[in-house]
This record gives C-alpha cells, structure tokens and sequence, in this order.
C-alpha cells in the first residue's frame, strides 16, 4: 500500500478529525490543519489517544494551515463553504493534490438543500481548482458520515464516489477510500459532477433524520 503525508484543512472539525482518523489508523501520516497551531495540537491528540493500539498506525499532528500543506503530499479540503474562496485562496497549494469534501449546503424549515453555485454552472471543487490554478483538484468524501468516521466499526460500509480531470490525482483519492471503506473508490467521473456530488448531501441528511440512521451510498454493479 502506497502511504501519503496528508494535510487535513480543517482538521479540528468533525468531518477532518474523522477522516484524519481513519487514514492515520490505515497507516498514512496525517497532519490536522487550523488557522492556529494551538487548536490543532490537542485534536491531534485526541486522535493520537484514539490509535493507541491500533497496529501499524501513522502519526497524527496539528499545524498551522501552512505548515501542515508545507510537506504533504495531498491535501484534504474539509471547511464550511462559508469562506470557502477565501481560505483557499490563501492556502499554499500550487503543485499539490487536492481533495475537497466541502459541501455547500443551507438549512431552512424544510431542512437541508445544495446551494447554487455560478448559477448552477459551478461547485466548491471548481471554485477551489478555479483559485489553485496549479494544484490538481478532485472531488471526494463528500457523503460520508462525521458520526460513524469517528465511530467503533473498522470500516465504513459505504462507496466513496471521486470526480476529477486528472486520473492519477483520482487514483490517490481512490486509494484513500480504501482506508475508510476497505474498499477502493468508485471513478464518478469529471471535476463538474461535484455540481451533483455536493449538494446530495443534502438528501442524506434528510434520510438520516427521517429514519434516524446515518445513510450512506453503495453503488451496485461496479
């Protein structure tokens, strides 16, 4: 298996501590990203405390946004889209692959629902390619569960969907997947269909509080 150094931006909120989690216990060395070292340090730590015993395990640390991206080799993108352009227009980027699960999503008395992005022609995924224009993006993890990231099953029974224009960025999110689901990811196709990938978030959220569950998606046939 190959391993990565990964930067997790956004590393001390629920999705990033989680799947920070789950590819520091596949053996991946894992640094979680905050906009201050202070924060991220006792994360780290907690996820540390959480992979005490877990053979083969890589290290966990926390950074700075900058310091984390400085040596990763991939950097996992996993922010509210509030500020989304704004972050990642900062970020040291150029020459890395990034994976974006950033989901933008509002909430009303009807519940969750995607917002629309340039009109419906866009996405964070292409927003964030868009400002990086030297990074390689790829869409993933965009319907996986905080909850059960960060719960007690070895591996999540679920398909991890990945979208990009470059197929050797795709295989590494593919391989990430792995480390999650015990499985490889599913090739969805291009960096647009994160116009779609995103926003059914949306529709699990609504599933998971109709059947009080925590939904997932499997693709048959593949």
């Amino acid at each position: 298996m190959t391993t990565y150094r990964i930067a997790v931006i956004g590393g001390t909120g629920p999705q990033g501590k989680g799947l920070g989690y789950r590819f520091a216990r596949a053996g991946h060395s894992v640094v979680l990203g905050s906009r201050s070292a202070e924060k991220a340090g006792p994360v780290a730590d907690e996820v540390t405390e959480r992979l005490a015993g877990v053979e083969g395990a890589g290290s966990v640390t926390g950074a700075a946004n900058a310091d984390a991206i400085g040596e990763a080799d991939v950097v996992l993108l996993a922010v509210p889209y509030d500020g989304h352009a704004e972050l990642v227009e900062s970020l040291p980027l150029a020459g890395k692959t990034v994976i974006s699960c950033v989901n933008p999503l509002a909430f009303d008395k009807r519940g969750a629902h995607g917002r629309v992005i340039d009109g419906g022609e866009g996405s964070a995924a292409e927003e964030a390619q868009r400002l990086q224009p030297e990074a390689t993006v790829v869409g993933a993890f965009h319907n996986v569960s905080a909850v059960l990231l960060w719960g007690e099953d070895d591996y999540l029974d679920e398909d991890v969907l990945v979208v990009g224009d470059v197929v050797e960025a795709k295989e590494v999110a593919m391989d990430l997947a792995e480390s999650v689901t015990s499985r490889r990811g599913i090739d969805a196709g291009k960096l647009r269909l994160a116009r779609q990938l995103e926003p059914f978030t949306a529709v699990l959220i609504s599933i998971n509080r109709k059947y009080k569950t925590h939904a997932g998606v499997r693709i048959s046939g593949v």
